[in-house]
């Protein structure tokens, strides 16, 4: 189980802070009516169905009963909302302390509360690695760096993996390591994470490795999120006018066959 003291982050008021609701039941579809008093797995079942079809305010109500009755999915949930203003005003300090409770609870093995709890770690390291103002969450890149280390090894996710690669190649949290962050990079770049694939290729690029590194570039850029297309383009594109033709060329080619198998 992961323990909350290691955050090594002032935190105030563990518990949810959960407005009370006046409303009996909640019928956005009365083939599912569900009522306060249903299970914690009811509520939050109807409470993402309700999400899924557009109805956030009733999705609201419900995952905060789910939550109370100590759904950890429930609380997640709840929590990616507050993070993302999804259908609630964006409160990042909200959110962390959501989070902070789902990794609190922590997860058996091979359950569906490892995934929760390992976003959960990676969306409290972001928050730790840049601190969230007009909050008592102050920056702390090393306690940053320890969860998604956490995240890393004991659930494997590709994103903490990325993310822990930057900060050992950059030394954020700790002592530069390029060797160790080539390791997880390679480590999310084989689970598709556009990022790492990017930052692995870049590195084998500057290794004198051109070809494969340009190819790697390429196919990680046409697959990036549209957050992530902006940077892994920029680095892509200063390596291609750096290279000669022949170079590029061949790993054109490659960058294809990359894509299509989808081996890195």
């Amino acid at each position: 189980m992961v323990i909350a003291d290691r955050l090594r982050a002032p935190v105030i008021g563990i518990g949810l802070l959960l407005s009370a609701i006046t409303a009996p039941c909640f019928a956005f579809d009365t083939q599912n009516e569900v009522k306060e008093d249903s299970s914690p797995f009811a509520l939050f079942k109807f409470g993402f169905s309700a999400y899924k079809n557009g109805h956030k305010d009733e999705a609201v109500k419900a995952l905060r009963f789910a939550a109370e009755k100590g759904h950890q999915g429930a609380n997640w949930k709840l929590a990616r909302m507050y993070a993302e203003g999804d259908g609630v005003k964006e409160d990042d300090y909200q959110a962390y302390k959501m989070f902070e409770q789902v990794i609190r609870e922590g997860a058996d093995q091979g359950t569906q509360n490892e995934s929760y709890v390992a976003d959960a770690l990676v969306a409290l390291a972001g928050y730790l690695k840049r601190g969230i103002p007009n909050s008592p969450v102050e920056a702390n890149p090393n306690a940053a760096r320890d969860l998604y280390m956490q995240a890393a090894s004991n659930f494997g996710d590709s994103d903490a993996q990325f993310e822990l690669g930057k900060m050992l190649m950059k030394g954020e949290g700790g002592q530069s390591n390029p060797n160790q962050a080539a390791r997880w990079f390679r480590l999310a770049a084989q689970k598709g994470n556009a990022g790492a694939q990017a930052m692995l290729g870049n590195l084998l690029f500057q290794a004198g490795k051109t070809v494969r590194g340009l190819a790697m570039m390429t196919a990680a850029l046409e697959h990036a999120s549209k957050q992530d297309r902006a940077w892994i383009g920029d680095i892509q594109e200063q390596a291609f006018s750096i290279s000669d033709e022949a170079d590029r060329r061949t790993a054109m080619v490659l960058a294809e066959d990359i894509i299509k198998t989808g081996d890195f």
